[in-house]
């Protein structure tokens, strides 16, 4: 084959293909990697657009909620072994032939492999898959073990920084409110839904931002689960701020929703709390809630933007049933929706028919690939036990436990990274899930004494959970993983029926009770994944 392509569908379709790649020599592949590396120009000519550039690097799920490609590039797939070990997943992004072409670039650090091989000579039998891990290995350990430690000032902008982080925050959308002094809330008397989480990029509370704004008269203070301090772990009564002497009602006490009573003499509704990604966390039912307020009272309601901490691309796991809604699932949504509050707002309002007067003051400058220290933002605990973004992670898989027999490690400094019970056995534990080789994750034997909530003042044997690679985990099929294991190793001891109270999936928990294979429990929500990802898409603001 002499002069003509060598991939071998390619070929018997006459030489042109849409799913064949093109490789030129060594030489036009340098020069197309250097392009690439300075965001879409080459010596001073600007072949593809930045725009167009940032779009062909941007990370995106497939359809089916698994694996991530750009549209020009693959990103993070079971084709992208020739990453090798050393450019980060995720953030680096290259291109792959059939015929044992490849190239690889890391936009962050300024560098790039390009391997050119002819697997299909002589007899089309050859396998240059671990070459190609292997070669891309050694260049990245020889590459990155020389560069300077921060990225040279003429660097062009990247889709994500892998060892150098960000110098600038990411703008809240309390934050753009500011910088529009206010201009959508002019005039109007202002109830402001938040907790200890609202705060813009200088540190001040919300609460403060708003009731010292020029012409916005902030009247009234509504509290989610945890209190306005974000404090308290049980019911919460209607309180005072002493600051600006304002009340604060409880959404998490006599009530969940805010009533007509409530909302008198109220122009707008102001919300301003940080999530974490998951369905189940409480706060995302109390934005929903708030917008129905706001359709009945005939007020706008105004969402206050802020980051996922666990990205914005993880969307994984069952949905929930429709019959199943309720405080801590709203809507039908999977586990991990990778979505923002914005976004969420956006797709609730038509989704659920709920059709009040949205407005969502954007981030600034978050992008979906964004770990919560990619955004140079303050980490503040949303809640008494999520106390970093790793537990915000471990919290989509590990929180699938909280309803069953199983102390996910509240009362202990490390809730949500340890799960246990008296009656496991630690050791047989650990050893079984590191077996099964669950994605980006180890586990490590341990015993634990709560001193509240399940188990308290017993000692419980069980897993500290460490996160080696987070941008492999895929958290809520670790959490299943979790479950099965839990089954198969102790039988009844486990109550697994719990888990149902928050999977809100009852195919999904008849299949772990009966004892089927993950990978087909997994298999059998994808549909449903796929059906919310098509929804989601028309929702996204990032």
């Amino acid at each position: 084959m002499v002069g003509e392509v060598h991939d071998p569908r390619a070929y018997a379709l006459g030489g042109v293909a849409g799913h064949a790649g093109l490789f030129s020599d060594i030489d036009d592949l340098s020069r197309f990697c250097r392009m690439l590396l300075h965001g879409g120009a080459l010596d001073g000519v600007r072949v593809l657009k930045e725009q167009t550039y940032q779009s062909m690097i941007e990370p995106r799920r497939l359809p089916d909620g698994t694996g991530c490609r750009g549209y020009g590039f693959d990103i993070d797939t079971p084709y992208s072994g020739c990453r090798g070990d050393r450019f980060e997943r995720g953030v680096t992004y290259g291109h792959t032939g059939f015929t044992g072409t490849m190239f690889w670039v890391d936009p962050v650090n300024q560098c790039y492999v390009i391997l050119l091989t002819n697997s299909v000579h002589p007899d089309g039998k050859g396998d240059v898959r671990k070459l190609r891990h292997d070669v891309a290995t050694v260049v990245a350990e020889a590459l990155l073990g020389k560069l300077p430690e921060t990225r040279p000032s003429s660097g062009p902008a990247t889709n994500r920084a892998a060892f150098v982080k960000p110098q600038a925050a990411v703008l809240c959308g309390i934050d753009v409110l500011e910088e529009e002094k206010f201009a959508p809330l002019r005039g109007k008397r202002v109830a402001l839904v938040t907790n200890h989480t609202g705060m813009d990029a200088s540190g001040r509370r919300t609460v403060d931002v708003l009731s010292s704004a020029p012409e916005v008269k902030l009247t009234k203070l509504f509290s989610p689960e945890h209190g306005l301090y974000g404090l308290v772990d049980a019911k919460v009564d209607d309180t005072v701020d002493p600051k600006t002497g304002l009340h604060v009602y409880s959404l998490y006490g006599k009530t969940e929703h805010p009533s007509a009573e409530m909302l008198k003499d109220v122009d707008a509704i102001v919300y301003d709390i940080q999530d974490v990604g998951a369905r189940y966390y409480t706060y995302t039912t109390t934005m929903g809630y708030c917008m129905q307020a706001a359709a009945s009272a005939k007020i706008p309601i105004f969402v206050l933007d802020r980051p996922n901490p666990v990205t914005g691309l993880i969307v994984d796991g069952p949905v929930a049933d429709e019959k199943a809604l309720n405080f801590i699932a709203f809507a039908p949504i999977p586990v991990s929706h990778g979505m923002t509050h914005g976004e969420l707002a956006r797709m609730f309002n038509q989704e659920r028919g709920i059709h009040c007067d949205l407005h969502v003051v954007e981030m600034k400058g978050w992008k979906r690939w964004m770990w919560w220290d990619d955004t140079g933002r303050m980490w503040v605990n949303p809640s008494p036990n999520m106390r970093n973004p790793n537990q915000a992670l471990l919290y989509l898989g590990v929180g699938l436990l909280e309803g069953a027999n199983v102390s996910v490690g509240r009362g202990t400094d490390q809730p949500f990274e340890i799960f246990g019970a008296p009656w496991i056995d630690g050791r047989k534990l650990a050893a079984a899930l590191n077996a099964s080789d669950i994605a980006g994750l180890r586990f490590v034997p341990i015993t634990f004494t709560p001193t509240s909530s399940k188990f308290s003042g017993k000692t419980c044997e069980g897993c500290f959970v460490e996160v080696i690679d987070r941008t492999a985990v895929e958290p809520v099929r670790a959490g299943v993983r979790i479950v099965a294991t839990l089954r198969e190793l102790f039988g009844k001891a486990f109550e697994i029926q719990g888990v149902g109270r928050l999977m809100r999936n009852e195919k999904a928990l008849k299949e772990l009770e009966s004892g089927e294979d993950v990978d087909k429990v997994v298999r059998d929500w994808k549909d449903g994944l796929k059906q919310f990802q098509a929804q989601r898409a028309k929702y996204l603001l990032y």
